[in-house]
This record gives C-alpha cells, sequence and structure tokens, in this order.
C-alpha cells in the first residue's frame, strides 16, 4: 500500500513532469518505494477519484468567469486522434478536457449559455457561442500578416502593412490606457475617440477587394472578425492573445512527445482530473503534493480548500 504522499509524488511525476509509469516506478525506487508501474498506474487513477470534486469545481469557475483564453492541441486515446483542449479562467483556474474539436466539446466545459468573453483564435466553432463576447487573437494576426509580408510578390504588401499597423496601433493604445504598460497615459475621451478611429480605420482597409488571393483570404477574415478585433480595449481585464491557453498547453505537449497520450479512455479522465489540479495549484502558489495527498486522506472527496475557487458547487453535467 502507498502512503497518500507516496501516491501524489507519483502523480505528479507522470501527470506534471511527463515519466512514464516505468520511469515513475524507478523514480520512487530511489526513496525506497517499490512499486510495479502497474501499481503506479492504479495509484494515479486512484488519486484522479479523489480529485474528481475539486475538478468539477474548477470545470464550473471557469464557466462562471468573465473571460476565458480556449486553445486546443491534438492527442491520441487508444491510439486514434482526439484533442487537448485547455480553458484558462479567472483567478488562476485551468481546466482541460479530452475530447473532439468541435464546439460540442467546447460545451462541455463552458456551456452553451456562456456570456463572458472568449480569447481565442480563428478557430470556426468558437463563433457558435452567440451569448458570448469575443476576442480574436492578436498573436495568430500578427504572425499571418508578417508572413504575406515577407512572401508578397512586388505590390501585393499593402494589405497586410495596413493591417500590422492598425493591429499594433491597437496595442499602443492599450499600453497608454493601462497603467505601468506605458508612461504616456491617455484620458478616457481620447482614449474612446482613438478606439473610434482604429474602427474606421478597419472598416476602410476592409472595403477594398484585392485581386491577390493571399491578402483576398486576409480581408475576408478580417471580416469575419471585425466584430471581435478590439474587445481588449473596450473591456478592461480581457487579454488581446489567447496566450494564457497555449501558456497552460505547453506542459502537456512536451509530456505528448515523451509517451504520446492515453492508452484508454478512463486514463483519459484521468489525466485531465490530475492536471487541470496541478496547474491550478501552481498557479495559485499552492504545493501539488501537499493538495493531493490531503484529498487522500478526507473521509468523504470534496472540492479542495486550499484552491481559490470562485463556485465551488458541483455540476453533475460535468461529471460524464
Amino acid at each position: 500500500m502507498l502512503g497518500p504522499r507516496a501516491v501524489a509524488l507519483a502523480t505528479q511525476l507522470n501527470k506534471e513532469l511527463g515519466l512514464s509509469p516505468q520511469k515513475t516506478s524507478r523514480a520512487l525506487a530511489q526513496f525506497g518505494i517499490r512499486v510495479t508501474p502497474g501499481g503506479v498506474v492504479q495509484a494515479i487513477a486512484r488519486q484522479a477519484r479523489r480529485l474528481e470534486p475539486t475538478y468539477q469545481a474548477l470545470a464550473l469557475a471557469v464557466r462562471n468567469s468573465s473571460a476565458v483564453a480556449p486553445d486546443e492541441t491534438g492527442w491520441r486515446v487508444c491510439a486514434r486522434k482526439r484533442w487537448l483542449w485547455a480553458f484558462v479562467g479567472e483567478d488562476g483556474v485551468t481546466v482541460y478536457l479530452i475530447g473532439g474539436r468541435g464546439y460540442e466539446d467546447a460545451c462541455h466545459i463552458l456551456g452553451e449559455d456562456f456570456a463572458g468573453v472568449l480569447e481565442r483564435d480563428g478557430w470556426a466553432p468558437y463563433r457558435s457561442f452567440k451569448q458570448a463576447r469575443h476576442q480574436t487573437c492578436y498573436a495568430h494576426l500578427l504572425k499571418r500578416t508578417a508572413g504575406l509580408i515577407e512572401d508578397s510578390i512586388a505590390g501585393q504588401a499593402r494589405v497586410p502593412h495596413a493591417a500590422r499597423r492598425i493591429l499594433k496601433d491597437a496595442l499602443a493604445l492599450r499600453e497608454r490606457r493601462d497603467p505601468g504598460l506605458g508612461d504616456d497615459v491617455i484620458d478616457a475621451e481620447e482614449f474612446g475617440l482613438k478606439v473610434t478611429e482604429l474602427g474606421q480605420r478597419t472598416d476602410k482597409l476592409l472595403e477594398l477587394k484585392p485581386t491577390h488571393e493571399p491578402n483576398r483570404l486576409l480581408i475576408e477574415h478580417l471580416r469575419t472578425e471585425r466584430e471581435h478585433m478590439f474587445t481588449f480595449l473596450q473591456q478592461p481585464g480581457v487579454q488581446a492573445t489567447n496566450w494564457r491557453a497555449e501558456q497552460a498547453l505547453r506542459p502537456a505537449i512536451v509530456n505528448r512527445k515523451s509517451w504520446g497520450g492515453n492508452r484508454t479512455d478512463a486514463g483519459a479522465r484521468t489525466q485531465v482530473i490530475a492536471i487541470s489540479v496541478i496547474r491550478t495549484a501552481r498557479q495559485q502558489n499552492v504545493d501539488p503534493i501537499e493538495l493531493m495527498a490531503a484529498a487522500q486522506r478526507d473521509r468523504i472527496p470534496t472540492a479542495a480548500t486550499q484552491l481559490r475557487i470562485p463556485t465551488a458547487r458541483a455540476d453533475p453535467a460535468l461529471a460524464a
């Protein structure tokens, strides 16, 4: 039998640091803890069952956040293509989900009636959240315009250059609004005029009808995203990119290179529960080992009190 701290350590080694069950078994042996790779898998699954209420509470906290950054990356379960989602909400809460890549999958965490702001890239299913406000990711747009400028033929760089100037001017305006980001602070009235001016410049750009195919596609994309280009200027606290979600996916992407994914659906469920709790604990400066060990000692599994969870009531819809 493994003690609570040993089980928590095994979970951290496997799910956060990316060690396989075999390597986790060998690492634990260095501390005099003898357990087979199969025993490691069973212990981590047991840990995840104790963390289930915390996972549900975190998912509900994301659903209730005023702004959420989502993103997804490829994953494998049973050697089949799946997607690992990351949803980063307020107060340092991050929740993961493994499933498909459609609107229905995102709804499993956000809910169909999500009414906050989605800081997201251009993936079409995000637009299906009709009650939400949206902020299209500037990092993706800047990368796209930079690529068009670099690859453009003579006379075809005017459109991406114009789009890029608008994006950079919007970011510069944010720095003038937010204390600490810039020294040239702007008053509210002038700020509003500048936002209006950015909108007018954007609308003028979107009136163009370029014949160069890459430029035509860029204008078409910007028309689709026009309503969502300046939300971060209109609503304080909203990010201009989905960097929070991309950062949340990075550890999982590194681990994926080592062992690829999960062998079973049950293993996938264990995966998202464990990494959601560990990631949130790290963001809130809480020791995940102590948190997970405490969860095992509780007679009745409940949401972890060590974490700041805005709404810590369980939602049955999140348990499936």
